[in-house]
């Protein structure tokens, strides 16, 4: 057997540390301020999710195929929004998505669309790999779920309002996100 030069030892353990701290490093907490988006919206639960009677799909291309976007009013930055709430209980359940953008305060719905806000909080912010949007996201998506499985995410997940943020250049080919995962405030902090 063939014995390794301390170089190629130091460069393995060093990449093997690496591994290791991606896997247990905590995500990112942020305290984010309340906010309001106007979008498109759809019901579904995570169980249709899982099968061909999903929805999101279907209003994402709608959001394109009508240019959606182009239509809302007063919007507050050049970024594209999905918005998960209205929780039944759980990720399992039934919740709403709308897909749209930020606005600026007072800003009305235009009809056909609806006005949402994201409550104040603290979220834990998933950054997805970069490339195909039918791809990334749902990987993103897992990559919460397992954190939340094993009590991993930073705090017991609020079931309120999750979001995701996609930056102005949206090609789903080569798309990446921040998802922002609502978290419970602690009994101590809701004072």
């Amino acid at each position: 057997m063939r014995s390794l030069t301390p170089g190629v030892c130091s460069i393995t353990l060093l990449l093997a540390a690496f591994v290791v701290s991606a896997q247990t490093s905590a995500p990112k907490i942020v305290e984010h301020d309340a906010f309001s988006i106007i979008g498109i919206e759809v019901r579904t639960s995570g169980e249709a999710e899982f099968t061909r009677e999903g929805e999101i799909a279907g209003l994402w291309q709608r959001f394109y195929r009508e240019r959606i976007l182009d239509k809302i009013p007063n919007r507050a930055d050049q970024n594209v929004y999905a918005l998960y709430t209205d929780y039944a209980h759980d990720r399992m359940g039934e919740y709403t998505v709308v897909i749209g953008a930020k606005v600026k305060d007072k800003t009305q719905a235009p009809a056909g669309m609806v006005l949402k806000t994201i409550p104040a909080g603290e979220y834990v912010v998933v950054t997805s790999e970069k490339g195909l949007g039918a791809t990334v996201i749902p990987s993103a998506w897992q990559k919460v779920w397992a954190l939340e499985d094993k009590d991993r995410l930073g705090g017991k997940r609020a079931y309120k309002a999750d979001f995701e943020v996609y930056g102005p250049a949206t090609d789903p080919q080569n798309l990446q996100a921040d998802l922002y995962i609502g978290l419970k405030r602690e009994a101590s902090d809701q004072k």
